[in-house]
């Protein structure tokens, strides 16, 4: 059996087992998820909350912009609280005082160090206790509990208020006044809020002093401190880490690079492409790229200016107009659409490149999908500017606002709108490359893994569809992350790494039997950590140990890869060396680099920071996650796309003169902004955030007394200088793509001469 037929084998034996056991999990998922009671009462028999109050908590929640203000269970926004940790502490405090005033008739802060302690015992008992009914659907709370929880409840109805006495605590939490405006909306909003603090903080039935998000969050005022599970399983991925980066270490050392590389042409074979209609009609896929791009930027920049001044903008009280929760969903919305524009772009150009094939109406069905995706882009982004400005119903924010969902908020409509622009990439991508699938030569199984990619993209966007307006949040929370994790950093990188192969192929420099060796290979390993590793999503969002122990174990693979990522970048610099006619390619080969680059700090180190349960526990939802999420997100993905965009760029206009000054100015400005933006705030930040959860509970590191610390608003500040130097790149960028395509130069040197026309001459000449 042939090795190419092996690997084969082995990544279809992969993804029937990964996904096996995905499944099984999930629908364990669902069996062992939080209840959502039917009604919360006091043992006097008064209804605090039902079921419909929670649901409808819910309901408001997400159109106010979910978790893009705050959190819920660590996921979401970083300037609010995480809503669930927030109510728990305030809780505590408010049970505290109670207790102190009726045991002992003194404030809590008269009682001695034994007395605190017995009150803080008995407060933690009760959290701890489950006294929720299955048969009748009641969670029952002592009446002292419920005058407890009816003062937390009064703190949130004058928050999301316009309340005076509040309003510094909303600047400080960027909330725009009168979040919410109708009165029995925040009350519904309250009870929601409630639920996810009693998951958070009461034990299952079947476990003792483990709740029902493995005890998150880090609060020891009620017990909440670590599982067992979770240095267990800590321990262990670290010593799966190691082992697979001696199998892969030890692999690369006995069978990469055995093979020699082929004689290099010694003329650009790319310069051979016909460019068909539809591959010309790729280009505004381009051009929009930068446009999200430059405009993803900007809302950047307005989100974190947020936490400076909370409602304003150097005076301007723009959380009137575009509040805070409404530039987070868009920024961070932007970010996937943009890579993943360029991404697709890159697919529609290379397909008929690659077959040599332009299917009838080819160009049409590119046209009306870039109609499409601005329709999508539009009408959702709209959408959500009503929804957050609370001038949408409860009833059509699902469909036509915001869903609340971090990186999935758009409303269902347009989810369902775009997953069917997917499935026309997909059929247009399909039908370009049928030809090439059907030839049998040694690029055909980098075409037929290019395609399944195309399957995987097109088809796995579906997950987002898989919950309804009223579906558990635990269960939304497991297929978002299918989204999120698998779609974006799974089979898009497959795609990617399928089509550099094939660029790398068609231009001489390697072998096809080997890229395809090694595209199967590759491929194994990332998909070896990246399909189970995405439990380590969902630690702590209602799932069990077996979550915990997949996850850790799984995500630790994840980082495998990287190990090697040296010599990777290394090949790719040699590539991009080979002859003097590479020398057009530059700038997209350095791009390359930077993403092995940032693939190492950005996926690797700064990943694997906060990946084991361990060190999750602490460090979800506090900036060292977003220090990974900017690095890996647009260190890998988004200097992919760039680098992708920029090779298509260079087969549409061949023969025009690339001004690389810009580019190289653009290269270096990206690089080192998003360095300084990482080691300048968020690394700092995230690190004094952790020390403050270890030393006083994660409510703490959240609260607005510490995010309100002058060291706070300093490490805000030092954003500054990296932001400028990143946007300035990014100017640069859309600078050298409009120059180049609105006021071309024809480069002198370039040799439009073909072999044929090489023939043409000899055939014709007198001689």
């Amino acid at each position: 059996m042939s090795t190419t037929k092996k690997l084969w084998l082995g990544l279809a034996a992969l993804l029937i087992a990964s996904f096996g056991v995905m499944l099984w999990l999930g629908s364990e998922l669902y069996r062992t998820k939080p209840p959502v009671p039917e009604r919360v009462v006091t043992q006097a028999g008064q209804v605090l909350y039902t079921r419909a109050d929670i649901d409808k908590g819910r309901q408001v929640w997400q159109s106010i912009g979910g978790q893009q203000l705050g959190s819920i269970w660590g996921h979401g926004a970083l300037v609010a609280p995480d809503w669930s940790a927030d109510w728990i502490h305030r809780e505590v405090v408010a049970r505290t005082e109670l207790m102190s005033r009726a045991k002992a008739g003194v404030p809590s802060s008269a009682l001695t160090p034994e007395e605190l302690a017995g009150v803080h015992a008995g407060i933690k008992r009760e959290f701890r206790a489950n006294t929720y009914d299955a048969k009748t659907g009641d969670l029952v709370v002592s009446d002292e509990r419920a005058l407890a929880m009816s003062a937390v409840a009064a703190h949130y109805m004058s928050l999301f208020s316009n309340d005076p006495a509040t309003h510094e605590l909303r600047e400080t939490y960027a909330m725009r006044e009168n979040t919410v405006p109708d009165e029995s909306h925040r009350r519904a909003l309250t009870s929601f809020i409630f639920w996810t603090a009693w998951a958070a903080s009461t034990d299952r039935p079947e476990k003792v002093d483990v709740t029902y998000t493995n005890n998150w969050p880090y609060d020891p005022a009620i017990g909440n401190v670590p599982t067992s599970s979770a240095f267990m399983w800590s321990m262990f991925s670290i010593l799966f880490l190691i082992a697979g980066i001696g199998l892969l270490t030890w692999h690369y050392a006995a069978y990469h690079g055995k093979e020699e590389a082929p004689v290099p042409p010694a003329r650009d074979p790319m310069l051979d492409l016909t460019i068909t209609p539809s591959m010309k009609a790729t280009a505004k896929y381009f051009w929009i790229v930068v446009a999200l791009f430059l405009v993803q930027i900007v809302l950047g920049a307005t989100t974190a200016h947020y936490q400076v001044e909370g409602q304003e903008a150097y005076g301007f009280k723009i959380a009137e107009y575009l509040p805070y929760s409404l530039t987070r969903s868009w920024h961070t919305q932007l970010a996937v659409l943009w890579i993943a524009t360029a991404w697709l772009g890159t697919g529609l150009y290379i397909a008929p490149a690659i077959s040599g094939h332009e299917p009838k109406f080819q160009r049409f069905g590119v046209n009306f999908l870039f109609v499409c995706l601005l329709v999508i882009v539009i009408g959702a982004f709209g959408g959500q500017w009503f929804a957050v400005m609370q001038k949408m119903g409860l009833d059509k924010n699902f469909w036509f606002g915001h869903q609340g969902w971090e990186y999935v908020d758009i409303g269902r409509f347009w989810q369902a709108f775009l997953f069917i622009g997917l499935l026309l990439w997909l059929f247009l991508v399909g039908r370009a490359l049928w030809p090439a699938l059907r030839r049998k030569d040694e690029m055909s199984s980098i075409v037929g893994l290019m395609f399944l990619s195309t399957v995987a993209i097109g088809l796995f966007y579906g997950a987002g569809l898989m919950w309804g307006e009223k579906t558990h949040i635990s269960v939304v929370e497991y297929w978002r992350w299918w989204v999120v994790h698998l779609w974006v950093e799974g089979f898009f990188e497959v795609f990617a790494v399928a089509v550099l192969s094939f660029l790398f192929v068609k231009l001489g420099l390697i072998r096809g039997k080997t890229a395809t060796n090694n595209v199967l290979f590759a491929t194994i390993i990332y998909l070896t950590g990246g399909v189970l590793g995405m439990f380590h999503h969902l630690y702590f969002a209602g799932t069990t140990t077996a979550a915990v122990a997949l996850g850790a174990s799984f995500s630790a693979l994840e980082v495998v890869p990287l190990a090697i990522i040296g010599l990777e970048a290394h090949e790719t610099w040699r590539h991009g060396q080979s002859v003097p006619w590479m020398a057009r390619y530059r700038w997209p080969i350095m791009f390359f680099l930077a993403v092995s680059f940032w693939n190492l700090v950005g996926a690797g180190l700064f990943g694997f920071l906060i990946n084991t349960p361990i060190a999750l526990y602490y460090m979800q939802g506090l900036n060292l996650t977003p220090l990974h999420g900017h690095t890996a997100l647009f260190g890998v993905y988004g200097m992919l796309g760039i680098g992708l965009m920029l090779f298509c760029l260079r087969g549409l206009k061949g023969n025009a003169l690339w001004h690389t000054g810009t580019l190289k100015a653009s290269f270096w400005a990206f690089n080192i902004g998003l360095t300084l933006m990482a080691v300048l705030t968020l690394l700092p930040l995230g690190t004094l955030q952790l020390q403050a959860a270890l030393d006083h509970g994660y409510w703490y590191a959240r609260s607005a007394e510490f995010m309100g610390k002058p060291i706070v608003d300093v490490l805000v500040w030092m954003r500054m200088p990296g932001d400028i130097i990143f946007s300035i790149g990014a100017v640069l960028l859309g600078w050298f793509v409009l120059r180049h395509w609105i006021l071309p130069k024809a480069d002198p040197s370039f040799d439009e001469t073909t072999p044929a026309d090489v023939q043409r001459t000899i055939d014709q000449s007198p001689l």
